[in-house]
């Protein structure tokens, strides 16, 4: 009997011996069904059960079992909900780790310089955040800036150009809150203490000058032709701001038309001296540098060469010579 006994404690023993060590290699060893990355959503309050028979038939792990018996043994252990990405093979102890701490996916939000905010919501709708339209409202949040810049009637020009990491799910009012927060920092960063001006109107410089040059070294020297016309009660005349009004009115097709021009928009710098009502873009921090501290040159007129840059003259005659001479450049 007690032979017996123990030939069955033996043949228990070698047996969990043996499932442990197949445990372990099958647990430890990479695995990734698809050449292609692998999401997968795991939502809120989902059962360990599901999840791992959700992990196998999606390819991200080999065995459901081997997934819940190394569960098993980490006692108290959450499995945190989101969306995962497996874009290369890893071993069931990897997966279930990597879920434990919540690593979940963050899509690459990239935004350049210079965008609007539709420019904006189309780059977020394109990502799956949100549809085009749900962006833009969470642009008319004009509380988020209210302390700085009470005349603003929309985040034209808060919504910081950078490269942003969210979940797929993220509303868009908190894309639009990072966006705006960065903006504060940067600002800060640039603002001297001692300057007085206006946040809203250094913005809505720092736009059009954003929009006239991608020449980070040319931006102090617009930012001076544009304050120049502003002292001396000039039209700025910046075609930017034309094709922003033409946005707005739903009847831009990419060329500035005579009726463009024509446009009683407020946001038409040929027919309306001063600056626009608002931005026109989001600046980056070069130009919101320039337009707080442009260059001290008295220029007033400026045209694109045949460089890539841009001409700059201080009287009419000057800048009718550059103008003639860049057109010439473009042969007949």
């Amino acid at each position: 009997m007690i032979r017996l006994v123990a030939r069955v404690f033996l043949t228990a023993l070698a047996g969990a011996m043996l499932w442990g060590l197949w445990l372990l290699a099958d647990g430890t060893r990479p695995y990734l069904r698809s050449n292609a990355p692998i999401l997968l959503e795991i939502p809120r309050g989902m059962s360990v059960r599901e999840i791992a028979r959700r992990l196998e038939e999606a390819g991200a792990i080999r065995s459901r079992i081997t997934f819940l018996a190394f569960h098993s043994l980490r006692r108290g252990a959450t499995l945190k909900a989101g969306e995962y990405s497996f874009d290369r093979p890893a071993s069931t102890l990897e997966v279930l780790e990597k879920i434990r701490r919540g690593e979940i996916a963050y899509l690459a939000l990239i935004i350049p310089e210079g965008y609007n905010r539709f420019e904006i919501a189309d780059a977020v709708a394109t990502l799956g955040f949100s549809a085009r339209e749900e962006f833009l409202q969470a642009t008319q949040d004009v509380g988020l800036i209210a302390d700085m810049a009470p005349q603003a009637k929309d985040l034209e020009g808060y919504l910081f150009p950078d490269t942003y990491h969210f979940p797929r799910r993220t509303p868009p009012e908190q894309i639009v809150r990072a966006m705006v927060d960065r903006f504060r920092q940067v600002y800060s960063e640039l603002k001297m203490p001692a300057a007085g001006e206006p946040v809203h109107e250094i913005v809505t410089m720092a736009s059009l000058i954003e929009k006239e040059t991608a020449l980070s070294g040319e931006r102090p020297l617009v930012a001076a032709v544009f304050y120049n016309r502003l002292r001396r009660s000039i039209a700025l005349q910046c075609d930017p701001t034309v094709i922003y009004a033409a946005i707005l009115e739903n009847r831009y097709d990419g060329t500035i038309r005579q009726s463009n021009l024509n446009s009683p928009s407020p946001y038409n710098t040929y027919l309306h001296r001063g600056l626009p009502p608002g931005p026109i873009a989001n600046p980056g921090k070069s130009s919101l540098a320039a337009a707080l501290h442009p260059d001290a040159g008295d220029y007033l007129y400026f045209v694109a060469n045949p460089d890539g840059g841009h001409t700059f003259s201080r009287t009419l005659a000057e800048h009718n010579q550059a103008v003639s001479f860049y057109r010439k450049s473009l042969g007949p």
